[in-house]
């Protein structure tokens, strides 16, 4: 990939985790377990548990990633090998942990994926803020898998023919 295009693309992903860093760090700074469970149900108390557990790790992973492209693109020289190397975390880090979480609370339906609805299933009936939330954050976190597709398998390939350890 050219320069150009690799640093447009980590400035563009760096904008998209921000975004979605802001929206994570509202969600959890503004809410409890208490305040999501106020029925008190043990299976919801069990879901939301695991789904604020999957939305802070999320987050790590976005900040951590976040902090790596800024470093990337405050470098003197751009450094293309260092870039892809971060776009190619941020694509197995953020992307797959928002849409294969631990805990499972939420999947992917592929079926909705064109069909214009929200592709995003809950195992559990969340409350409205919980459903926003993830709704919101997967059109970021399905935007950067389309724009960091060649990261998911196309870099691999390429530097293991060039003989490099990933």
């Amino acid at each position: 990939m050219a320069v150009f295009n690799v640093k447009n693309l980590c400035e563009t992903t760096r904008a998209k985790l921000s975004d979605a860093i802001a929206k994570m760090e509202t969600f959890l700074n503004e809410r409890s377990l208490q305040q999501l469970n106020t029925d008190k149900d043990e299976a919801m108390e069990e879901f939301y548990k695991g789904y604020l557990s999957d939305i802070r790790h999320l987050l790590v992973f976005s900040e951590v990633s976040y902090e790596k492209l800024g470093v990337a693109l405050r470098r003197p020289n751009f450094n293309v090998e260092y870039a892809e190397k971060v776009l190619y975390e941020v694509y197995h880090s953020c992307v797959n942990n928002f849409f294969y979480p631990k805990n499972e609370c939420y999947s992917e339906d592929g079926r909705y994926a064109y069909t214009g609805q929200d592709a995003i299933r809950f195992r559990k009936k969340p409350t409205r803020e919980v459903r926003d939330l993830t709704i919101e954050l997967s059109k970021i976190f399905e935007t950067l898998r389309d724009e960091l597709a060649y990261y998911e398998t196309d870099y691999i390939t390429q530097k293991r023919m060039q003989g490099e350890k990933v």
